[in-house]
C-alpha cells in the first residue's frame, strides 16, 4: 500500500512562486500588459499574453535565468500550483521557446513599450503611494555574445564596456530610476558604441511624461552635465544635479574659484552627515561654497537663459585619497628614473638622446609632467692604459650619461590643494548645498539596479540572443522584473520602519540576526524548499502544501499578501487531470 501511494506521489516545487505572482498581480503587469500587447488570435491556450509573461517573469527573478528554453521545462514540473495560481489550464506548450521568441519581439516595440512604463508607472506611484520628488538618471552596458556579422547597422557595436569585456560586443542601456528606493521608471535600449551625452534628454522627456513636468530633481553624473541637457531640463520647469566634467571646469577655472578660499576671504559651509549610531555626533564628510552663474542656451529653436548655481565643493575623503594617490604616483616615478641609472649585469646601459627619451616615457606613463624634474648629467672619467706590447700607453676618457632627478615640491603642493574639490551644477533654488551634496552621494542607489539587472538576481548579462528586437524585448521584460524585486523591498522595509521591529530569520544559519533593511534577495530566499505534495487515490487527488514558518508568515504579512495564496494551494481536487 505504501509502495503504491509513493509511486503515485506527485511533489512539485512552489518555493516563492504564488508570492511573486501574487505581487505581479497587484502590479496589474498582466492587465497592462494585454492591454497594449493584446493576444493574437492565433494564439493557443487560454493563457494571454500577460499571464504568460508574469510566469516568465516569476520563473526569472525566482531563478535568475533568462535562457528561453529552460521556461517549459520549469512550468512542467509546476502545472497543478500555475494552474492553482492562474485560475486557468496550464500546457507546457505555452512556454514554448518560439512563443517567448515572439513575444521579445512584440516587447521590442519602442512606442507601444514606452506608452505601456507610462500607464504601469502612474499605477504604481497611487497603488504604493511612492514619492516622485526626485529622479536618477545613468547609463549602463550589457555584453551579449552577438558575432560581428550581426552588427552591421544594429544594437550590437563595439563601444566601450563598464564589463571589462572588450571581446564582445555591447548594448547600452540607459534607466531612469525613483530615488531613494531605486524603482525604474523609463529602460531603453541604444547601440553599444552611442555616446552617453544625447541619451539623457530622450529618458528625461519619457520621464516627464509619466509623471508630468515642474519641480523634479533630476540627479546624474557628469554624462548628464552637457550644456543642452541642462537647458532642457530647466526649460521645462524642472531642475537638476550632477557634477561638471574637467572640460567644462579646467584646472585653471578651478584654481581661479578656490583663490579666495586660500586667501582665506571665503567661508565654507560644512557638510556633516548623520552617524548610523544615533548616540555618535555627525561627521562632516565634505565642504565647500557655491557661486550663481547666468546660462544661455537654445532649446527647441528658442533661447533660454536661466540662474545656475555652482556648488564647488571638497570633498575629505576623496581629498585624501588624491593627495595619497599623488605623492604615491611621484614616489613611483622617482623610483623609476633612478632606476636607469642602475648598472647590473646585462643590462643595457642608455646614453644621451636614448636616455633622455626613455627618461620622458617614465614621465608621462607616471602623469607627474611639472611635478617631477629630470636634468641630464655626463660624467667625464680619464682612465690610465699601460703599454701592452704594440700597444703605447694612453689615457681613455670615458663618458657616463646619467638622470638627475628631483621633486617640484611647489607645484606638487599646487596640485594637492586641488585634490578632493569638484565643482557640481544646479538650478534647484531651495536646495542647500549640503543636501545637495549627500543627495548625489546616493547615486550608487542607480547603481545597485544595474548590478540585480545584469548580476546574479535578474542574470542580463551576458546574452546569447542573437537579434536586436529580442535583446531589446529581454531587456524590457526584465525591467519589470527590477521593478518586482525593488517594490518586495520597499514595501517590507517601509513595513518594518512603521512597526519599529527589526526581521529575523531570514539568514542562512543564523536565526537570531536581525535586520530592518533586508533585501529582495533574502525575502525571497526565505521561501526556498515549499513544495506542493499531490496524491491521488479513488479517483480523487489530494493535495497538500509545506506548512508556512513563522518567518515566511511575517514576510507576507509585511508584504500585505495573505497566507491564502500558499494554503488555498492544499484541498481535494475531484478527477484525475
Amino acid at each position: 500500500m505504501i509502495h503504491q501511494i509513493l509511486q503515485a506521489l506527485q511533489i512539485e516545487r512552489i518555493d516563492d512562486v504564488p508570492l511573486l505572482l501574487a505581487h505581479l498581480k497587484r502590479m496589474q503587469v498582466a492587465a497592462l500588459l494585454d492591454k497594449h500587447f493584446p493576444t493574437h488570435g492565433n494564439w493557443a491556450g487560454e493563457l494571454t499574453f500577460g499571464e504568460v509573461t508574469c510566469v516568465w517573469l516569476a520563473y526569472l527573478v525566482s531563478t535568475g535565468d533568462h535562457r528561453l528554453n529552460q521556461l517549459e521545462d520549469w512550468a512542467s514540473q509546476r502545472l497543478e500550483l500555475l494552474t492553482a495560481c492562474l485560475g486557468k489550464p496550464v500546457r507546457p506548450q505555452d512556454f514554448h521557446d518560439d512563443r517567448l521568441a515572439d513575444m521579445l519581439d512584440a516587447l521590442y516595440d519602442p512606442l507601444v513599450w514606452a506608452a505601456f512604463e507610462q500607464d504601469l508607472n502612474t499605477g504604481l506611484v497611487r497603488v504604493y503611494d511612492l514619492a516622485t520628488q526626485t529622479v536618477r538618471v545613468d547609463t549602463t552596458t550589457a555584453s551579449t555574445y552577438a558575432t560581428p556579422e550581426d552588427a552591421a547597422d544594429g544594437l550590437f557595436q563595439f563601444g566601450p564596456s563598464k564589463d571589462h569585456r572588450p571581446d564582445l560586443l555591447p548594448i547600452k542601456v540607459p534607466i531612469a530610476a525613483l530615488d531613494p528606493l531605486g524603482l525604474p521608471l523609463v529602460t531603453t535600449v541604444v547601440a553599444g558604441n552611442t555616446a552617453d551625452d544625447p541619451l539623457y534628454v530622450p529618458v528625461i522627456a519619457q520621464v516627464q511624461r509619466s509623471l508630468g513636468r515642474g519641480g523634479r530633481l533630476y540627479v546624474g553624473d557628469c554624462k548628464m552635465a552637457a550644456l543642452d541637457t541642462r537647458a532642457f531640463v530647466a526649460a521645462t520647469d524642472d531642475h537638476y544635479l550632477c557634477p561638471l566634467s574637467a572640460v567644462q571646469v579646467p584646472a585653471a577655472e578651478l584654481e581661479r574659484l578656490l583663490e579666495p578660499v586660500w586667501d582665506g576671504g571665503r567661508t565654507l559651509t560644512a557638510v556633516l552627515r548623520p552617524a548610523l549610531d544615533p548616540t555618535e555626533p555627525p561627521r562632516e564628510v565634505a565642504q565647500g561654497f557655491e557661486l550663481a552663474v547666468i546660462q544661455t542656451a537654445t532649446v527647441e529653436g528658442r533661447e533660454v537663459s536661466w540662474k545656475e548655481r555652482w556648488l564647488v565643493v571638497c570633498s575629505t575623503a576623496h581629498a585624501q585619497r588624491q593627495g595619497a594617490a599623488l605623492e604615491q604616483r611621484v614616489a613611483r616615478a622617482v623610483a623609476a628614473l633612478e632606476a636607469l641609472n642602475e648598472r647590473k649585469r646585462g643590462k643595457t646601459r642608455l646614453s644621451g638622446a636614448a636616455l633622455q627619451a626613455a627618461a620622458e616615457q617614465v614621465v608621462a606613463r607616471h602623469g607627474v609632467e611639472g611635478l617631477v624634474e629630470v636634468q641630464m648629467s655626463t660624467v667625464r672619467t680619464e682612465v690610465s692604459k699601460r703599454k701592452y706590447k704594440d700597444r703605447p700607453a694612453e689615457v681613455e676618457v670615458r663618458e657616463e650619461s646619467r638622470v638627475v632627478v628631483g621633486v617640484n615640491t611647489t607645484a606638487v603642493a599646487a596640485e594637492k590643494r586641488l585634490c578632493g574639490w569638484r565643482v557640481y551644477a544646479t538650478n534647484h533654488p531651495g536646495l542647500t548645498l549640503p543636501a545637495a551634496v549627500l543627495s548625489y552621494r546616493g547615486q550608487y542607489g542607480i547603481e545597485h539596479d544595474f548590478a540585480r539587472l545584469k548580476g546574479k538576481s535578474l542574470g542580463l548579462a551576458p546574452m546569447y540572443l542573437q537579434t536586436d528586437s529580442r535583446v531589446a524585448g529581454l531587456v524590457h521584460l526584465l525591467s519589470i522584473g527590477l521593478r518586482v524585486l525593488t517594490l518586495l523591498e520597499y514595501v517590507v522595509r517601509r513595513s518594518l520602519e512603521a512597526k519599529g521591529e527589526p526581521l529575523c530569520g531570514v539568514y542562512a544559519s543564523q536565526p537570531g540576526r536581525q535586520t530592518r533593511r533586508p533585501s529582495a534577495e533574502l525575502l525571497l530566499g526565505a521561501f526556498r524548499g515549499l513544495d506542493l505534495r499531490i496524491v491521488e487515490a479513488d479517483g480523487i487527488r489530494y493535495c497538500t502544501v509545506s506548512p508556512l514558518t513563522q518567518v515566511q508568515r511575517r514576510i507576507l504579512q509585511l508584504l500585505d499578501i495573505p497566507s491564502s495564496v500558499y494554503e488555498d494551494l492544499a484541498g481535494r481536487l475531484s478527477g484525475s487531470g
